[in-house]
C-alpha cells in the first residue's frame, strides 16, 4: 500500500500539469467547436453546424457540379498531407544518414558529442530568423539566382526558389530534421555492436547489414521521429506563411485565419478534425512498433 501511495504521489504533479495544460484546453476547444457565433459574440449552443460548414460543398453532388474538382477544405487537407509526406521522407533520409554516421562511423565519444551539438546550432535562434535567412539566399535577386545568372546556367532569375512549395518543404526540412536525428541516433546507440560483427561473419554485405540489422533495430527511433515531424508539420502555419509568401494554404493557416476573423467555433471545429487526422496517423505508426515495450 505504501509503494502504491508513493507511486501515485510521484505521478500527481505531472498528472496535474497534463490535466490543466492539455486535457482542459482540449476539452474547451471541443466544447467551443459546437457553439455558434455572429459578428460580435460567441453563442453557447450544442450544434454540429460548424462541422457541416467545414465540409460545405464537399459532397458528391457539389463535386460533380464542379467537374470533379475537390472542395476547398479537402484540397487544403490534401495539400497539408502532401507537405507532411514530403518533409517526412526528406527528414527521414537525412536524419537516418546523419544518425548512422554519428553512431557507427565516429569512434571518438568527444567528437561524437561535438558533431551532435553542431547539429543543434540552428536551434540556437528562433524559427522565424532561420526562415527569414533563406530570403536573401533564394530570392529573385538572391545569392543563388545571382550565381546561376553569372555562370550562364539560366537567362533569367528562377522564380520557384522562394515563395513556393519548394521553399516551404526546404524550410520544414531545415527546421525539423533534428527531431528525426535525435530519436534515431538514440536507437542506434543502443544496438549491440556484436550483432554487426555477427552479420559480417555470416557473409552479409554492408547493405544487407544495414537493411536487415540496423534498420529493424532502429525502427523505434524512426517511429518516434516520424511522430515528432508529422505532428509539427501538420499544425504549422508560420513556416508556410513566411516561406509560401502567404499564398499557400494549409490547415494550420486556415485555422489561424479563422481565429483572426474571430470565427472561433469554426476554427475549433477545424482544430478537432485536424487532431483526429493526426491521431489516426500516430495510431497507424504505433502499430508498427510497441513503443511502451521498446522504450
Amino acid at each position: 500500500m505504501q509503494r502504491t501511495a508513493s507511486a501515485w504521489l510521484q505521478a500527481t504533479p505531472m498528472s496535474v500539469v497534463f490535466l490543466l495544460f492539455f486535457l482542459v484546453p482540449l476539452g474547451l476547444v471541443l466544447m467551443v467547436s459546437f457553439w455558434d457565433f455572429n459578428e460580435y459574440e460567441l453563442l453557447p449552443d450544442f450544434s454540429g453546424k460548424q462541422y457541416l460548414a467545414v465540409f460545405e460543398g464537399c459532397g458528391p453532388a457539389a463535386t460533380a457540379e464542379r467537374g470533379g474538382e475537390l472542395c476547398t477544405t479537402l484540397k487544403t487537407y490534401l495539400s497539408t498531407l502532401q507537405f507532411c509526406v514530403l518533409v517526412w521522407a526528406c527528414t527521414l533520409v537525412i536524419g537516418f544518414a546523419v544518425a548512422y554516421f554519428l553512431a557507427f562511423h565516429v569512434r571518438s565519444p568527444g567528437l561524437q558529442t561535438a558533431l551532435f551539438v553542431l547539429c543543434t546550432i540552428p536551434f540556437w535562434t528562433s524559427n522565424v530568423i532561420r526562415m527569414i535567412s533563406w530570403v536573401p539566399l533564394l530570392g529573385r535577386h538572391g545569392l543563388v539566382n545571382q550565381s546561376l545568372l553569372a555562370t550562364g546556367l539560366v537567362q533569367e532569375p528562377v522564380e520557384w526558389l522562394l515563395f513556393s512549395d519548394f521553399s516551404v518543404v526546404m524550410a520544414f526540412v531545415h527546421l525539423y530534421t533534428m527531431f528525426m536525428i535525435v530519436p534515431i541516433f538514440n536507437s542506434m546507440m543502443r544496438i549491440d555492436r556484436s550483432l554487426l560483427e555477427a552479420a559480417s561473419d555470416c557473409g552479409a554485405s554492408a547493405w544487407q547489414t544495414l537493411w536487415q540489422v540496423v534498420v529493424p533495430l532502429s525502427r523505434t527511433g524512426i517511429v518516434i521521429g516520424s511522430i515528432f515531424v508529422i505532428t509539427i508539420v501538420m499544425g504549422d502555419f508560420v513556416t508556410i506563411g513566411v516561406m509560401g509568401g502567404q499564398q499557400i494554404a494549409s490547415v494550420g493557416k486556415m485555422i489561424q485565419v479563422q481565429t483572426s476573423y474571430l470565427q472561433f467555433p469554426l476554427a475549433a471545429a477545424n482544430a478537432v478534425i485536424l487532431l483526429a487526422v493526426v491521431m489516426m496517423i500516430i495510431w497507424a505508426l504505433t502499430r508498427l512498433v510497441d513503443l511502451r515495450k521498446e522504450l
